[in-house]
């Protein structure tokens, strides 16, 4: 039998996060060398890694990392297979080691993100598979978000008291306002706003709505006379459903979040809301 003691078997855990029998079996093959243990698990971690690869990620974590000066923040989810994963400290340590890069270096983009170097000769995605092989499910980091000016601020919402928040929103304000960054982006974690203003919406979304509001109009055999402005008023109710500023605000219902934002003099110039899985 192998020297090796409870400590060891506990160390080579925390240097890995592998299971106990796993970590066992490695300390066995290395006559109880540590370090090769380590060496034995990464490369039949690494092994794993591209079996893994066709299995489905929909767990996971929502992170956010706000300057202090509040002037500029990131949101970013890290995917896994299981939520017992999820709400382990090893794979948070990840998922923020992640978002203090992005702070760090401002990607353009995902890809550009994943071939960055997080540590010396090692790019983010040769990070995310040592994630990937340590922690023993797939390891997945393909959305992100980063705005920097004026005020920025986080919610993170938890879907579940044990485990890590599901849901983050990133809202940036044209001025310092704590109290409606924080109530705009507890309302955008609920009712899951797409854009930000009509402007956003994309001509042909806009035109598909009128189309079907049209048919359905006739459908119902709404007089012709009428069409026109019952058509407009149900483009206008498409646009209350996907526009932060036109919803009815979560806290009121009697006004409208722009309302909310022009009472306190301040403007909402963007937002991005993550669910993981989603």
């Amino acid at each position: 039998m192998a020297n090796y003691t409870a400590a060891d078997v506990k160390k080579l855990r925390e240097l890995t996060g592998a299971g106990m029998m796993d970590c066992k079996k490695a300390l066995d093959e290395a006559d109880g060398n540590v370090d090769k243990a380590v060496e034995l698990l990464r490369v039949k971690g690494q092994k794993g890694v591209a079996k893994r690869e066709g299995r489905s990620a929909e767990n996971g974590a929502v992170v956010s990392l706000i300057s202090e000066d509040k002037t500029s923040g990131v949101l970013l989810e890290l995917k896994c297979e299981t939520d017992f994963v999820a709400k382990g400290d090893k794979f948070q340590t990840v998922a923020n080691t992640l978002a203090a890069h992005v702070a760090a270096t401002s990607p353009a983009d995902l890809p550009a993100l994943l071939a960055s170097e997080i540590e010396a000769g090692k790019t983010v995605q040769a990070y995310v598979d040592e994630a990937n092989a340590n922690l023993g499910e797939k390891i997945v980091l393909d959305r992100f978000a980063q705005f920097t000016g004026g005020y920025v601020a986080a919610y993170m919402h938890r879907t579940m008291p044990d485990l890590p928040p599901q849901v983050g929103v990133l809202v940036q304000l044209d001025k310092e306002n704590a109290e409606v960054a924080k109530d705009v982006a507890q309302h955008i974690a609920a009712f899951a706003p797409k854009y930000l203003s009509r402007d956003e919406v994309p001509a042909e979304t806009v035109e598909n709505e009128r189309r079907v509001a049209e048919a359905t109009s006739r459908e119902e055999g709404k007089p012709e006379a009428a069409l026109p402005k019952i058509v407009e008023g149900r483009v206008n109710g498409f646009f209350k459903d996907v526009v932060v500023t036109e919803q009815a605000f979560a806290k009121d219902n009697k006004k409208s979040v722009q309302k909310v934002l022009d009472e306190a003099g301040v403007a909402l110039t963007r937002f991005v809301r993550i669910k993981v899985g989603v």
